[in-house]
């Protein structure tokens, strides 16, 4: 799905405004989540302190889920709609980023429900996991994306009022 936001014109770096350097900047704890998360699921695969690890690996989703869910949505509730004005949402970019979204909430989402409704199995317990590694490799992928493609794209986009209203409007959603 990559290519479909490559044909988009020049992706030069540059200075981002503030509500765009936020959003971005919510990346790298995310991404420290992320990797724990990964982490884990690889001891699980490995049968190493199977039940420690698994109820740590929900546990550590739960609150990951938590801090995903407010940047998720000030992109999906502010940026992304101020983007679709100009590229459209139903195609191209927009479409791709909240496809991703959905992607990884889903799999976030059956994990939580499968391992929290009784008792898993080490087997469905490795099968579970394998949900969250799904989850990892899109949301890796897709903060690649956001930060090399999307976010300079709403920069150069944008006008610094929406710009600035971007700013206001991710800083109610908490």
């Amino acid at each position: 799905m990559s290519s479909c936001m490559s044909g988009l014109g020049g992706m030069t770096q540059g200075l981002l405004s503030e509500g765009l350097v936020r959003l971005k900047g919510e990346h790298p704890a995310l991404r420290k989540q992320m990797e724990e998360l990964f982490a884990l699921t690889q001891q699980i695969d490995q049968e190493i302190d199977k039940e420690k690890n698994f109820h740590q690996l929900i546990q550590k989703v739960k609150e990951f889920k938590s801090d995903l869910d407010p940047h998720s949505e000030r992109e999906e509730g502010v940026l992304f709609p101020m983007m679709g004005v100009y590229i459209g949402t139903t195609s191209g970019p927009i479409a791709v980023m909240e496809y991703e979204h959905d992607q990884a909430k889903s799999q976030i989402g059956a994990f939580l429900e499968k391992a929290v409704s009784g008792q898993p199995t080490i087997d469905e317990q490795k099968k579970l996991a394998v949900l969250i590694q799904n989850a990892y490799l899109i949301l890796t992928d897709h903060f690649n994306k956001e930060e090399n493609v999307l976010f300079p794209m709403a920069e150069r986009m944008l006008s610094d009022e929406e710009k600035a209203e971007l700013l206001l409007k991710i800083q109610e959603i908490n």
